[in-house]
């Protein structure tokens, strides 16, 4: 495993919900300030999670700042997504083996949209992890980054059919842009929250606690493995 791992989520809620969820697992921590930002760290497993903003731009600078600042071996954002595959089942957790940005809309040329690869030993290791207990499933794939709300049935299966990704969010981009800016390896870890469709606004806080929960179980049993 990386000697130091960033996590950092989106949201103050899915900072919140992963902290507890962390503590829960019996993992101490305590607060330290990195640059501007206050972060919690976990000496059991080289964890530090930070907040990094809502949107990738926000997302991006504070993850910037906090790589400025401070050494690390991986960078992972973690966070909430909308699923866009029929096997994602709300409370899924999903690993991009790729994040990419579906709302960068280049029309002087025909190249195609950013991408930007996950971390493959990361991705080897979790692949290996038996997780048959766990009441949620781990799914592998594409994962559409771009600041907009899918809360509409058409859009997600627009993204879907375009792109094959298997959910949706908004920050995942940011981040990868600064950790490869740094030369830091970098996975995006989501929870599906709802299926991007009009009842997104209404599910996405009852189910956050939940998704955020799955998560924090796959890094302990991740990094501690």
């Amino acid at each position: 495993m990386p000697q130091k791992i960033l996590v950092i989520t989106p949201l103050q809620e899915e900072y919140d919900d992963l902290y507890h969820s962390l503590s829960s697992l019996s993992l101490k921590s305590y607060t330290e300030r990195i640059g501007k930002l206050d972060v919690q760290c976990f000496p059991e497993v080289n964890v530090t999670l930070a907040r990094g903003g809502h949107g990738k731009t926000q997302f991006g600078i504070q993850t910037q700042h906090l790589l400025d600042h401070a050494k690390f071996d991986l960078v992972i954002c973690a966070g909430a997504a909308g699923a866009l595959a029929p096997e994602v089942k709300v409370s899924d957790v999903i690993i991009a083996t790729s994040t990419l940005e579906h709302d960068y809309n280049n029309k002087f040329s025909n190249r195609p949209k950013p991408r930007f690869a996950g971390d493959t030993k990361s991705i080897e290791q979790i692949r290996a992890l038996h997780l048959s207990i766990a009441d949620f499933r781990v799914h592998f794939g594409i994962i559409a980054g771009g600041d907009e709300d899918v809360i509409d049935f058409q859009r997600g299966k627009e993204l879907r059919e375009l792109w094959d990704a298997l959910a949706v969010a908004w920050e995942g981009v940011g981040g990868a842009r600064a950790s490869a800016f740094s030369n830091i390896p970098y996975l995006e870890i989501r929870g599906a929250t709802d299926t991007a469709d009009h009842e997104a606004p209404v599910v996405f806080y009852v189910n956050l606690k939940i998704v955020m929960k799955n998560i924090a179980y796959l890094l302990y049993m991740w990094i501690r493995g």
